[in-house]
């Protein structure tokens, strides 16, 4: 029977909500019985997790698996679910790090704690208070991640032979972070590096390795499951370059209503993205001197982000990466004509493809 993908995928993205909200409530009233000052914690991560998310790494999990020979099954959908809280802790220690003051339109985890240390009028330092929960919290959801898969009723081979997947894309998104910070840290622009951080700390983590996850879950053939690794890098890993690609595009020309984040956030930021590395290479001695200026100034105002914004379309990087976006894109969609991916397969990583690369700006 063919499918319709995109209700296929609103299904499956509503069993993961479900999931979510179930594993959610356990732990809320498992904190609350430690004591009363946890309902702050519970609370703000029932609102992090539940009130948004596109939950794309659970689908790129959940389409791997069925790609490679999975049956639909509840259990699997809780195990790649587990992906949405691994989810929560980068993104909650990432905009600790990058001081960011919003994620989807709301305080980031160490500002919403902050303003409950001011509300509450707490002694000691707001800042320290609020740094030191997103600290905590970031680590409770990544152990939430592992306590959700490990049970989530999948049977002990699939758990087993999945765990290195697991444990691989957990590392390889903490390198591809540390990798983040040492790029801002050296305060150069290098195209090449701004890939490889592009790759570990957002491509191989958001698709790559999901879809390697699922495969892993369905496959208990070691020869299989290897093949159908490679066959599924073919299509994740540009795909994934191109969905960070997209977000470097989103951080600077990105509407704040869909992005969740002020106008040209990254800019403040000074993020060392592809999108800046080929603006640096392409841009003359005054152009230079207008984002030195500019560039990583956190009072950055609306006048400051047009005028480098200006710049990078003016160079042709804009330009330049969405040409990029589009040929990751195709190499990727390509890649998905074997026989090994069944059409209904197909149909899913399509429309998934289209989902995490046509992000409006």
């Amino acid at each position: 029977m063919i499918i319709d993908p995109q209700k296929a995928l609103a299904d499956i993205r509503m069993r993961v909500q479900s999931d979510l909200t179930e594993f959610l409530a356990a732990q809320t009233r498992y904190l609350g019985e430690i004591g009363s000052e946890l309902i702050p914690v519970a609370e703000a991560m029932n609102s992090y997790l539940l009130d948004g998310g596109k939950r794309l790494r659970p689908l790129f999990a959940y389409a791997g698996y069925l790609a490679s020979g999975g049956s639909d099954d509840d259990a699997v959908v809780q195990a790649v679910a587990s992906l949405e809280l691994l989810q929560a802790c980068a993104l909650i220690h990432d905009d600790l790090m990058d001081a960011s003051d919003t994620r989807r339109g709301k305080p980031s985890m160490h500002r919403h704690f902050e303003s409950i240390h001011r509300n509450d009028e707490l002694s000691g330092s707001a800042e320290n208070y609020g740094q030191s929960a997103a600290i905590l919290l970031g680590d409770l959801a990544l152990v939430w991640s592992d306590q959700m898969f490990h049970s989530s009723g999948i049977t002990p081979s699939a758990l087993l032979r999945s765990l290195s997947v697991h444990d691989e894309m957990r590392v390889e998104l903490m390198a591809g972070q540390f990798l983040d910070i040492h790029e801002q840290a050296l305060a150069t622009q290098s195209v090449a590096r701004s890939l490889k951080i592009a790759r570990y700390k957002s491509g191989k983590y958001t698709i790559e390795r999901p879809l390697h996850f699922g495969a892993a879950l369905a496959t208990e053939d070691s020869h299989l499951r290897e093949s159908m690794f490679g066959i599924l890098s073919d299509f994740g890993l540009p795909l994934g370059e191109a969905f960070q690609l997209r977000d470097d595009l989103l951080g600077v020309f990105g509407d704040p209503s869909t992005t969740g984040k002020p106008a040209g956030d990254d800019l403040r930021e000074g993020k060392r993205t592809v999108l800046m590395a080929m603006t640096h290479d392409r841009a003359d001695a005054h152009q230079e001197a207008v984002i030195a200026t500019h560039f990583g100034d956190a009072d950055l105002d609306l006048a400051g982000v047009e005028a480098i914004r200006t710049i990078i379309a003016d160079t042709g990087a804009q330009a330049h990466v969405e040409e990029l976006i589009e040929k990751l894109t195709m190499t990727a969609m390509d890649s998905l004509n074997r026989e090994e991916i069944d059409s209904n397969a197909h149909a899913l990583l399509s429309e998934l493809a289209n989902v995490a690369i046509r992000r409006s700006i």
